[in-house]
């Protein structure tokens, strides 16, 4: 296995990631479009450079690092372009993108960065996520990024424990939604 930096072959397949890191997805069109508007395209689309890639022995991407260096370009954008892409009337999709963006807002001025892990389920447990991980967390270093965040559903247990076990900080728990951060 291999990380590298994205590149635009490696798109579906981290697409597909996207929708699969959990196991087949059997979401419907609508949930799909949602899960790649707001956790997947504007990264690879716009921020490819802050983006990286777990690779298989045929050079597939099977798992990435997604990350926004810049919060107020991230909304910026994300707002104007890729929002509309969730449709008005699929109000709670629009409202949960929203959400997954805002919290985050809050802690900007500290951790301007916030990133988007996955790995499909067999390759989970490998370490390829610390590796993918330091890829990112050295890009963002290089480039004077002081701190980096995410939110994640509070009862993620793996992802709790992996963040933990990566440094992170628990910064608040909201409802359902958990917020870690690191700090460079």
């Amino acid at each position: 296995m291999t990380i590298r930096r994205y590149e635009e072959k490696d798109k579906e397949n981290v697409r597909f990631v996207c929708l699969n890191s959990d196991g087949p997805c059997k979401a419907r069109k609508r949930r799909q479009n949602f899960l790649l508007t707001t956790y997947c395209d504007y990264f690879i689309e716009k921020e490819g450079r802050n983006c990286f890639v777990a690779c298989d022995e045929n050079d597939k991407a099977i798992g990435y690092i997604l990350c926004a260096e810049n919060y107020d370009n991230f909304k910026k954008v994300f707002y104007s372009e890729y929002l509309p892409r969730i449709r008005k009337y699929e109000f709670n999709f629009r409202k949960s993108a929203m959400k997954s963006t805002h919290i985050q807002e809050e802690y900007k001025n500290e951790y301007p960065a916030h990133l988007h892990i996955d790995l499909l389920p067999p390759y989970q447990r490998m370490g390829l996520g610390h590796k993918l991980m330091d890829a990112l967390c050295e890009n963002l270093k290089e480039k004077g990024v002081k701190g980096v965040c995410l939110t994640m559903w509070s009862g993620n247990k793996k992802g709790e424990n992996f963040y933990k076990k990566y440094g992170f900080t628990l910064l608040e728990t909201r409802g359902t939604t958990a917020v870690y951060a690191l700090k460079f």
